[in-house]
């Protein structure tokens, strides 16, 4: 039996679920999402806790197990708590700015780039004094705001040498030594 699958999912207070024709919906006091998983899987709800089963022992129902109760607790937890990413900008002139729900940065390149968030994630850039721009994504869809996160940090790739670009807070980067000078 799949680790993962078998965990019961506590259902916070304000959260409802309902599941019909293989539409998972959760609503919650941050909004409603939405997910589409196997009609052959059985939600069992008692109390405030739910749980995945799997109708067969079948490689496929083994596979996705795992993956649609995951699914499900992230969407509880999206709706009742919601999630926030923060990114790093490192880089001498590099700077981030929030405008609406456009995001407009300078990464060294020749043009300023304005990156337009979708309606569900919304962004906040902070430039303290002295101190690298910090970007915070927020949603209650995290599968949404990882893609959002990934998109940001693909415009400008911390490099080894210097550390320059744009990370998440707190990740650690391989630094490469560079060149050495030559002894004569």
């Amino acid at each position: 039996m799949s680790r993962v699958g078998k965990l019961p999912i506590n259902i916070p207070s304000g959260v409802k679920i309902n599941f019909n024709d293989g539409i998972v919906v959760v609503k919650g006091p941050l909004g409603e999402l939405s997910q589409v998983i196997d009609s052959e899987f059985i939600l069992n709800i008692t109390d405030n806790t739910l749980v995945v089963e799997r109708p067969s022992e079948q490689k496929q129902h083994k596979a996705l197990h795992g993956l649609y109760r995951a699914l499900i607790n992230n969407m509880v937890v999206g709706v009742s708590t919601g999630f926030t990413l923060k990114q790093e900008v490192v880089g001498v002139g590099y700077k981030a700015e929030t405008v609406g729900q456009l995001l407009n940065m300078t990464l060294g390149y020749s043009h300023e780039i304005i990156f337009e968030m979708p309606k569900e994630v919304t962004a906040t850039a902070v430039t303290e004094r002295r101190a690298n721009p910090i970007i915070t994504l927020t949603s209650i869809d995290k599968q949404l705001l990882g893609q959002v996160a990934a998109k940001i940090r693909s415009l400008r790739k911390p490099e080894p040498y210097k550390g320059k670009g744009i990370k998440f807070v707190g990740e650690k980067l391989r630094k490469k030594a560079g060149k050495s000078a030559s002894a004569k």
